[in-house]
């Protein structure tokens, strides 16, 4: 049986409204309604996210604040190349970018929220507030990194980017504040592992989708 007739059979068991959810997430995510709608959450979500940093931000110089609030820089630059791909101008090196930026900063959020809950912190509201929105962040990457081009050169700049962004953070040591004293070194290694994984991931997507003939990747 061919993989689109399995694709189908599965899709068969899944009622109306699954199906239209796995088409929305899964294969046409670039719709105008929900691009704006992800616009304002992750605009929303930004603003948020600087007011939290606010303190930090007070307090450091002025040169490494692109460095500092990593979420909310980056749901701005996931916001921004959601408006560019709305208005169909998007920029690939932006998209994978912004892309690359909220996987990994969500994903680095949780596993340190939740090394803060395994410490045994009480969890609240805010704590599972932002677990949860940097859940969001991941996924919304990832569904959208999907569908969008990559060349071998936007991904050298993106990890030089991830790289630069990592030694600010831990070898210059203007990473954003933590919850507890001792998670140090957990972000360190989160942060740059989630580094590497990323570029290992898409190199290795870049490289299958060469020899099918495509251009570097996907974009529907």
């Amino acid at each position: 049986m061919k993989t689109g007739s399995l694709v189908n059979a599965r899709q068969g068991w899944l009622p109306a409204s699954g199906r239209w959810l796995q088409h929305l997430l899964w294969e046409a995510p670039c719709q105008g309604w929900f691009l704006l709608t992800l616009i304002i959450i992750n605009l929303l979500g930004s603003v948020y996210g600087y007011y939290w940093y606010r303190e930090q931000l007070a307090s450091t110089p002025l040169i490494w604040w692109p460095f500092t609030p990593d979420s909310p820089l980056a749901t701005t630059l996931f916001a921004l190349a959601l408006l560019l791909a709305l208005s169909r101008r998007g920029n690939n090196f932006l998209q994978l970018l912004a892309a690359m930026a909220v996987i990994k900063y969500g994903l680095w959020a949780m596993v340190v929220i939740s090394d803060y809950w395994l410490a045994g912190a009480r969890v609240t509201a805010v704590e599972a507030g932002l677990w949860l929105s940097h859940l969001g962040m991941a996924a919304e990457g990832y569904l959208f990194l999907r569908h969008w081009r990559a060349t071998p050169w936007q991904l050298a700049l993106v990890a030089l980017w991830l790289a630069i962004n990592d030694y600010v953070d831990y070898g210059l040591g203007w990473h954003p504040y933590l919850f507890m004293p001792g998670q140090e070194n957990l972000a360190q290694i989160a942060a740059v592992g989630l580094s590497l994984a990323l570029i290992l991931y898409l190199a290795g997507a870049i490289k299958m989708a060469a020899p099918a003939g495509k251009v570097e990747g996907r974009n529907e």
